[in-house]
């Protein structure tokens, strides 16, 4: 399959292009609605951009369907009426030839992606599993039937990193390596040529993102720098706690905690940092990652996932163990002693970045969809 770029382009090329289109597969991307949260979420919404962008017809199906505030708090209600709204949309996978399924782990892989490789199957349809969970160790190891039945459903199954490439591998499975996308657009690169102590965290508030030992490790660099601030984007379930934790430690004039952000509110607030944090447990390949490497941002990690082959420590990036906040400041004060050599690791990260944009990943979707990649 051709996929045709965007832009200003002569007349030939686009009757080319136009041929091209016409005779690429219709696709169904199956994954998190356009408003969901989460790195899924982005991605979806980033793969079904790039693709009508070039041309492509895709239709969505979301294995969220959008519920009531006061039905989404009820777990078990959410779940019923959740797969009663989802499961009679996958009869529209039968105008479509390839089925895209986003995926992630334990149950949601079992009510969300099973079904649709089987409805997938029933029509007749290539299937296509995205598996993107960090938990992936954990759930082919532990689910059996649960799991390895189902994964023989797909065609190919497509992972976004070297990590879970080597993971599916320990069990048996070849799989297709298509990194995640970031729109390198959105975010601007900057040199920090003057470092200053601000500090940026974008994960989920929930206990695997590790943004307690965030803030445990800015109480270190604020008793060194008094200037420092914190800056923490996301929503979750721990945020009463760490907002606690952080009037516990006496932060609460250095820590800004601003919620969930659309596109251009990230971008406006990695433009205005200057060191971009992250200590998760369990991690995959993160999107916020990959946005800070766009936006010109040293970076201080923790290294779970695929995390060490995105960061070389020590030449794009600077990782960490997890859970020692001690180390997580001292790599930042670190940073901000020696500004050169932020600067260094932030202009290879933003080198490296650049085979995670639409153009380098879009002819990598093309030959999975046509089946060169099986």
């Amino acid at each position: 399959m051709a996929l045709a770029a965007s832009g200003n382009v002569p007349v030939a090329t686009k009757r080319v292009r136009a041929r091209a289109t016409a005779a690429s597969p219709r696709i169904a991307v199956v994954g998190p609605s356009a408003d969901a949260v989460g790195g899924q979420a982005v991605q979806a919404r980033a793969l079904v951009d790039g693709l009508r962008a070039d041309g492509v017809t895709v239709r969505t199906i979301s294995i969220s369907p959008s519920l009531p505030t006061r039905l989404r708090r009820l777990p078990y209600v959410r779940t019923v009426l959740n797969q009663a709204l989802y499961l009679p949309g996958l009869l529209r996978l039968a105008s479509v030839d390839v089925i895209h399924i986003f995926s992630a782990s334990y149950w949601s892989f079992l009510i969300s992606a099973v079904p649709a490789m089987l409805v997938g199957r029933l029509f007749g349809k290539r299937v296509i599993l995205n598996y993107h969970s960090g938990e992936a160790p954990d759930h082919l190891a532990r689910w059996g039937v649960l799991v390895h039945p189902w994964l023989s459903l797909a065609h190919v199954i497509v992972v976004p990193s070297e990590f879970l490439r080597r993971v599916f591998a320990e069990h048996g499975y070849d799989v297709a390596v298509v990194p995640n996308v970031v729109d390198i657009s959105t975010f601007s690169y900057r040199a920090r040529r003057v470092l200053r102590p601000r500090l940026l965290s974008v994960r989920h508030l929930e206990p695997g993102y590790g943004v307690g030992a965030i803030i445990e490790a800015f109480a270190r660099v604020r008793a060194a720098v008094a200037d420092a601030t914190l800056t923490v984007a996301g929503s979750g379930s721990e945020e009463a706690v760490l907002r606690a934790r952080v009037d516990a430690l006496g932060l609460r004039d250095a820590v800004r905690f601003v919620g969930r952000q659309d596109r251009a509110g990230l971008a406006k607030l990695h433009t205005d940092a200057d060191i971009f944090v992250n200590a998760s447990a369990i991690d995959n390949q993160p999107v916020s990652i990959l946005e800070a490497m766009a936006s010109g941002l040293p970076i201080v990690s923790t290294g779970p996932g695929d995390i060490p082959f995105m960061l070389r420590d020590g030449e794009s990036g600077v990782l960490v163990a997890q859970r020692d906040p001690g180390a997580m400041a001292h790599a930042v004060l670190d940073l901000v002693a020696r500004p050169a050599y932020a600067v260094h690791l932030a202009e290879a990260a933003h080198r490296d970045v650049e085979r995670f944009s639409w153009e380098c990943t879009r002819t990598q979707w093309a030959a999975v969809y046509r089946g060169h990649q099986d």
